[in-house]
């Protein structure tokens, strides 16, 4: 895959990605913010190249969007506002109650997975059989999504994107290889004795991402899904696109995973790595678990 600096250093003017630079100063002075995962969006000076890490985030916003510009334009703008507002980047940094969110979510890098070119991946395991007690988890929607935002941040400064080198593909021409695998383990969930709680804040999380974190995922693996549920979502995807049914796959068992993240995974998964626990990073909690860097999460 070509450098940035070699794809994106002589873009024609009428390339939708010269168009959106073109407009980016408008955008930051309209919301008075700058920052998009991580990385300061620099409008380009006359004469010299945009930016390669702010076309980088331009890139992401055209393609979620199928490249129709004034939609990148306006999905960028309110995510701007929404971050000057939400302040994200201060969520990994705060701690959160361990009896409400400890052990729920891991983030940690995987080497082989099947479906990626990348040679190593930046996954995030979403452990929904952790929680004890859904009243409690997810009673409060708004911490609830403050705890999923800092474990989405965390995800986010593990990909690095002020140091990327590669050049993302227009939309449908190539994957895009700063984006996360996701995981959701089901195991000892419940799907039919789901508390009003648990849907109002799983749509507000599905509300929120898809409307401010567009282009973060690469591939979806739900594990440990009955069958019966699997072709219930199957139903579902008559209402969605054709793009989020291709980063899906579901399995009935959690050892499956394997064959498509690789050996590396952790043991219940159908690797012969250890432990999330041993080796992830985590959010802070105020239960003895901490995040160290891209270390483990310690107790």
């Amino acid at each position: 895959m070509a450098s940035m600096a070699e794809e994106w250093a002589n873009l024609p003017k009428e390339h939708n990605l010269s168009k959106f630079a073109a407009e980016l100063s408008k955008i930051l002075e309209s919301t008075g913010y700058k920052e998009m995962y991580g990385v300061e969006l620099q409008a380009p000076v006359e004469g010299q190249p945009p930016a390669h890490t702010t076309l980088l985030i331009l890139q992401k916003f055209l393609r979620a969007n199928m490249d129709d510009l004034p939609k990148a334009i306006e999905q960028l703008t309110a995510a701007l506002k929404w971050r000057k507002e939400y302040k994200p980047l201060e969520a990994p940094n705060e701690t959160f109650p361990s009896d409400k969110f400890g052990g729920l979510g891991y983030v940690t890098t995987i080497k082989g997975a099947k479906e990626s070119e990348n040679d190593e991946d930046i996954a995030t395991f979403n452990i929904y059989g952790a929680v004890k007690d859904a009243k409690k988890v997810f009673g409060d929607t708004d911490a609830f999504v403050r705890w999923r935002v800092a474990l989405m941040e965390l995800t986010l400064q593990h990909l690095h994107l002020n140091d990327a080198d590669k050049a993302i593909p227009d939309y449908g021409k190539g994957p895009d290889p700063y984006q996360a695998i996701q995981i959701h383990d089901y195991l000892s969930v419940s799907f039919f004795r789901q508390p009003a709680e648990v849907k109002a804040s799983s749509s507000k999380i599905i509300s929120t991402f898809s409307q401010y974190y567009p282009e973060t995922v690469s591939f979806k693996y739900f594990v440990n899904v009955p069958l019966v549920m699997q072709w219930m979502m199957g139903t579902m995807k008559m209402l969605m696109s054709k793009d989020s049914i291709q980063k899906m796959t579901w399995m009935t068992y959690g050892d499956q995973l394997h064959q498509y993240l690789g050996e590396g995974i952790p043991k219940e998964y159908g690797g012969t790595g250890p432990s999330l626990r041993e080796t992830a990073t985590t959010v802070k909690s105020n239960g003895g678990e901490h995040v160290d860097g891209e270390g483990a999460a310690k107790g």
